[in-house]
């Protein structure tokens, strides 16, 4: 039986579908039409039909970064790692579920251990049953003593990349490699450094694309975002173009090439954001002013909020949209950056990211 949900009104791509677009049926989990309430359901009078009045139907949000697996405290990835398997899949079930009540109904996690998310992502219990769409990089790969070492993804030479993937590919939908240094493994390169040859994650990118996936690569520092956009990667989290401690080195030709080659950035800001720009902001530089730099020269921006590191929870993308609208982005632009580009940039615009027949229905918690 098809299912008729009616509210006040309809956004898609960002914008509110001319008068009279106030309703969606949807049959077998899909969009089947998109209209007038009314007549939808003078069409299909068997149908059932669900009112919401005061309310939007919109695409759901795509959290473009998230790692599922963590705790949120200091020492955010203790239980994932060391954890009774229980315990760890439990902490994956309830950030899931933030994920959700935060309207997201399409979360990238992009560092795990163990294979716990994606034995998640494809669990049939019925305490996983409630959960968004899930899209699991595995464990990142990393040098010896880089970035998040203690996952479990050491690869350090062509080789072990390559058997790293080959290892990882039935259980993955993307491939996740720490180009860069990063903030929480104090013992390893800093955020500024790279920490893989441009040859190297060459490898990564050539051999996954081999098995039809796409590569999201780590990078903060200027040196390591420019090798990865001359490698192809598909996705550059943090992408922050730092050269140093307050110091910033934003290369004009390395971002024409970002944006004509389609690698988005991948943004990764915390919801205590407005925190952070009072210690970080200057004369010289508003905070989150390289994402503006980027939107300028085509570049897609991809929102996440990097939730289960330190100080970050699951159910407050909203405060990190609200940096956009703080930088110039109008709403609709917004909207449409964490549905229809999101959707666009992860190879999901045949599942989501707008309203139109085809397309999935997060039955529980919106339409996806």
């Amino acid at each position: 039986m098809a299912e008729i949900y009616v509210a006040d009104r309809l956004i898609s791509a960002g914008e509110e579908l001319p008068p009279g677009h106030d309703a969606v049926r949807v049959a077998h989990g899909r969009i089947e039409a998109i209209g007038r309430g009314s007549e939808l359901v003078e069409a299909d009078p068997g149908a059932s039909v669900s009112r919401f009045a005061g309310y939007s139907i919109m695409p759901g949000l795509i959290n473009s970064h998230v790692h599922l697996g963590g705790d949120c405290s200091k020492s955010s990835f203790a239980t994932l790692c060391s954890g009774a398997p229980d315990e760890v899949l439990a902490l994956i079930r309830t950030n899931a579920r933030s994920c959700l009540r935060a309207g997201c109904t399409t979360v990238r996690d992009l560092g795990d251990s163990g294979g716990y998310v994606a034995r998640f992502r494809d669990s049939t219990t019925a305490p996983d049953s409630v959960r968004p769409r899930v899209l699991s990089a595995g464990v990142p790969l990393t040098i010896t003593g880089g970035h998040c070492w203690y996952l479990g993804g050491v690869a350090d030479t062509a080789a072990e990349i390559r058997s790293a993937i080959d290892g990882a590919v039935e259980d993955v939908d993307l491939i996740k490699i720490m180009a860069g240094g990063g903030y929480v493994t104090s013992e390893g390169p800093t955020p500024f450094d790279a920490q893989y040859s441009t040859e190297l994650l060459r490898v990564a990118v050539e051999h996954a694309a081999q098995y039809g996936l796409q590569v999201a690569a780590h990078a903060h520092g200027s040196e390591p975002i420019v090798r990865c956009i001359e490698t192809g990667v598909s996705t550059i989290e943090h992408c922050g173009w730092r050269s140093g401690p307050g110091k910033r080195d934003q290369n004009e030709e390395a971002v024409r090439q970002m944006a004509q080659q389609g690698t988005a950035a991948g943004d990764t800001t915390p919801a205590v954001w407005r925190d952070i720009a009072k210690y970080v902001t200057t004369p010289d530089y508003k905070y989150g002013s390289q994402l503006t730099w980027m939107a300028e020269r085509d570049v897609e921006i991809l929102i996440g909020t990097d939730s289960g590191v330190p100080g970050t929870e699951f159910d407050q993308l909203k405060l990190s949209m609200e940096l956009y609208e703080e930088l110039g982005f109008t709403r609709g632009k917004v909207i449409d950056m964490a549905t229809r580009g999101a959707a666009r940039s992860l190879g999901l615009s045949h599942e989501t990211g707008e309203l139109c027949a085809g397309l999935v229905l997060q039955r529980r918690f919106g339409v996806s």
